[in-house]
Formats: structure tokens, sequence, C-alpha cells
């Protein structure tokens, strides 16, 4: 089973996300997908007069905000990736975590930042989802979860992803593919074509000592690490035009322990 994370330019581009889909809808076997669209939330909020916050890259997500990400990530953004796969007869289904009871959470305590209405994930529900895998159809999950008292909340796509791939790998060999705009991992980010095939821990260590990978990849890559450890069979980046290749092997990084 592959579940595919996409994000960053590549929602923000009509060319390149129909051309995702494309190759999306071809992946072999059951698959889920996971889906962000902070960028169109950021527009859709300013054009409504609300403010964006961000802190450390993550988004403050006060009452009003929640209403935008909800409208976005629940309707606006997923809806058109289920029609876009439907029409390419792949049978998706758009889920948030409230779906079926799909991705329990609660929210994010407040230590020194105060995210709002944010989720941090307690359970996955897996018979739910492997009833619509069963059934043949490919869930598309936005990144909003649940939690007990009934409030929506707004959940990092790429931990919504890790999470779903961890629970799910307990029954089957899981790979999680994260798909952006760059072709993986890179020895050097103005070389797009300096890829990483291959990292493992201690590769990964000695990259991060020689400072080639730093900053925002190395929560990612810690992130991935620990979905291997707790089961997915192996983690993959890479550009979405790569997808298919990517998950045969043949482009983007492979991650493994």
């Amino acid at each position: 089973m592959n579940i595919v994370k996409i994000g960053g330019n590549v929602i923000d581009d009509a060319e390149k996300l129909a051309g995702f889909l494309y190759r999306f809808s071809r992946l072999p076997g059951k698959k889920i997908l996971v889906h962000g669209g902070g960028k169109i939330a950021t527009r859709v909020a300013g054009e409504l007069g609300i403010e964006s916050r961000m802190t450390e890259g993550r988004r403050i997500t006060d009452a009003p905000m929640r209403d935008v990400v909800t409208m976005v990530y629940g309707g606006l953004v997923n809806k058109r990736m289920v029609a876009g796969l439907q029409s390419l007869g792949c049978n998706a289904i758009g889920l948030t975590g409230a779906d079926g009871a799909a991705i329990l959470s609660h929210k994010r305590p407040v230590k020194t930042i105060d995210y709002g209405y944010v989720g941090d994930v307690e359970k996955v529900n897996v018979p739910f989802i492997t009833l619509l895998l069963q059934n043949g159809l490919s869930p598309v999950f936005a990144p909003l979860t649940f939690d007990a008292g009934g409030d929506i909340l707004n959940t990092n796509a790429d931990t919504q992803a890790s999470e779903i791939a961890r629970a799910l790998s307990r029954g089957e060999a899981v790979n999680l593919v994260y798909c952006f705009e760059k072709k993986g991992v890179l020895k050097d980010a103005a070389d797009d074509d300096s890829v990483i095939s291959r990292l493992t821990p201690e590769t990964y260590e000695q990259y991060k000592s020689e400072g080639i990978i730093y900053d925002g990849m190395i929560p990612k890559l810690d992130n991935a690490f620990a979905a291997i450890r707790a089961g997915v069979r192996k983690v993959i980046i890479c550009d979405a035009d790569d997808l298919a290749e990517a998950v045969e092997g043949s482009a983007g990084t492979t991650i493994e322990i």
C-alpha cells in the first residue's frame, strides 16, 4: 500500500496538480492521499480580512482561521482533488479526520506558544480506513482532525500522513511517500539533480554533521525515521512529477533502516 502526501507549490499550480493526480490514479493497489493547502488558506483568509499568523513554520489557528482552513482544506482543495481523481477513474472519497471518526486528536497543549485549534493525533481508526480500501475506495484526507469534544482541529499534513502509515503498517506493508517540488533530499540546495538516493540513520547523521542536511528538512527526516522504526516499510521523498518512478525505487530519496 502507498500513502502519499502532497503539498507545497504543487497544489497551487493547476497544471502540476492535474499531472500529479493522473500519476496517483495510476498507482497500482491500495492507496491513500493526504494533502495540504496552506497557501490557498492564506490567500482566502486575506480575501476575507482574516490575518494569517505563523510561528516556526506552523499556522496559529484561532477560531476565525479554523473556519477558513475547514472551508479550504475540507471543501475547496479536497473536493477539487476528489473530482479530479474520479474523472481519471480512481474511486476517491474525500475525508477529514472527523468523518467516520477516522482520526481522533487532542488540542495541542499550550507551552511557550498557543497554537489555538491545532491537533496532535491520538488514534487512527484502522478498521474504518481498511473497510474503505477493501471496497475499492481511495481515501483523500484533508489535514483536519477532531477531538472528543467535537472540535475540528487543524493538523499538520506530514504528521497526519505519518500517523496513518504507522497505524496501517501493523497489518500490511506500507510505503509513505512525501511529494513536493524538489527531486528528493539534495546534497546541494542549488542543484536539483544532486539527489541523495538513499538515507540510513548513519548517513543521515553524517550529512547533518557536515551541514548538508539542515533547517526545515531535519524535522521531516526525523519524522520519516520515526515512521520506519514504528513499522513503515520505507519512506520516499520525491518530486511529484516522479511519483511512479519513486515508488518503483528509481527516483527520489528512499529512507530505510
